[in-house]
């Protein structure tokens, strides 16, 4: 039988289920394992004994729920979208056209492509998104960080950025660092790396405010890449290649300064904050951060089980920043994908599938949120400049 990785996993190590890392079964004296486990429970409530399933590797754990809940299908969205973050999911104009086919289906009235690209690669994108669809899609381009140790760079960066711009760039992004630096080389000692408040970037950063283009940034990760892979590690093998533990990077927590120390100098850019930020997990802390950066924006992209796991503080949330977040999927262009996108925001339902260990709940958000979410708070950084 084929185990799908969207049907949900919990870890039901009490049972003897054996955790992909290979790490040895808890004892119940383990008190630490039992809290992070159990909580205020204490135990499973029943004597655990050896089984089948202590054979089952907890990255196949697909457990069949015998909840009977709600089901609501959304298939459109209840007001026009625009998606903030994808990337170059077509390659071909067939499959740009049949793209395009699946936003009329789902809604989707524009499509923002963080192509991250420069020079001929950036100029291909044009010819094959904006040219024969210059009303469905939006490009941003890349930050060139060729030879960024060398005098010229911060001009060199800027004259690529106009040049981008006058080919149809209308944003920069996504712009990646979570901790090799912008140019993601990871051989270079951290003394060299091109982080997003590096003085370097001071020019790039100004120009965009010039040019009104709005900048997308991956900044730090999902905090749990900073922890170890075993036991306690918070989301599923399916992420382990995301893991930073032990490696030669910065903390999460000085990443997280950078970005803010990159905000507070340039207070003229607008920068939206891929993922919530990185954040998502903590939303008292990133309401601070949006309280103290105007210029802070967040896109929700891939971070459905952030909101989902949480979803009366998400919604309380999102309504109390309804003008600073803006949807994003960052997940492919099927149908499925941004339907279940829309039964998250839109319906009350519970435990419904989710792409983690846990399920997800539906934060049935007001019309003015959704709206607001979906489309109205894009449109106010978007620069529609016509080429």
């Amino acid at each position: 039988m084929r185990i799908t990785r969207f049907e949900t996993a919990l870890f039901v190590a009490s049972l003897g289920l054996a955790f992909v890392a290979g790490s040895r079964a808890r004892p119940a004296s383990d008190l630490e394992w039992l809290k992070a486990r159990y909580g205020a429970w204490g135990g499973p409530g029943v004597e655990a004994v050896p089984g089948p399933m202590d054979s089952v590797l907890v990255k196949d754990y697909a457990p069949k729920s015998s909840i009977v809940a709600r089901e609501t299908s959304i298939a459109k969205a209840r007001n026009p979208v625009i998606d903030i973050h994808a990337h170059v999911n077509a390659n071909t104009p067939a499959e740009v056209q049949a793209w395009v086919r699946t936003m009329d289906e789902v809604g989707i009235e524009t499509t923002i492509i963080l192509t991250g690209a420069t020079g001929a690669k950036f100029d291909k994108l044009v010819d094959l998104y904006l040219k024969p669809y210059p009303t469905r899609f939006q490009l941003y381009c890349g930050l060139d960080t060729t030879g960024f140790d060398q005098a010229d760079y911060p001009q060199r960066a800027v004259a690529e950025l106009v040049r981008c711009y006058r080919k149809g760039a209308r944003g920069v992004g996504e712009l990646t660092d979570k901790g090799y630096g912008l140019s993601g080389d990871t051989r270079l000692p951290r003394t060299r790396r091109l982080h997003p408040d590096d003085p370097r970037l001071d020019a790039f950063w100004t120009k965009c405010a010039e040019l009104k283009i709005p900048v997308s940034v991956h900044i730090a990760d999902h905090p749990s890449c900073w922890k170890p892979l075993d036991v306690y590690q918070e989301r599923t093998p399916d992420y382990q290649h995301f893991n930073l533990y032990g490696k030669d990077v910065p903390s999460y927590e000085e990443l997280i300064a950078i970005r803010d120390r990159m905000l507070a100098g340039h207070l003229r850019t607008r920068f939206i904050a891929c993922h919530l930020g990185n954040q998502g997990h903590d939303l008292t802390a990133l309401s601070k951060e949006l309280d103290s950066h105007r210029n802070l924006y967040l896109d929700i992209s891939a971070r459905d089980y952030e909101v989902g796991r949480t979803p009366r503080a998400a919604a309380k949330f999102l309504s109390a920043y309804r003008t600073r977040v803006l949807f994003g999927s960052d997940m492919g262009r099927e149908k499925s994908m941004y339907q279940a996108w829309w039964r998250l925001f839109e319906s009350a339902d519970e435990f419904m599938p989710g792409r983690m260990w846990w399920r997800y709940y539906g934060l049935e958000l007001p019309a003015p949120v959704l709206t607001s979410l979906y489309r109205e708070n894009a449109s106010s950084l978007m620069n529609r400049d016509p080429l």
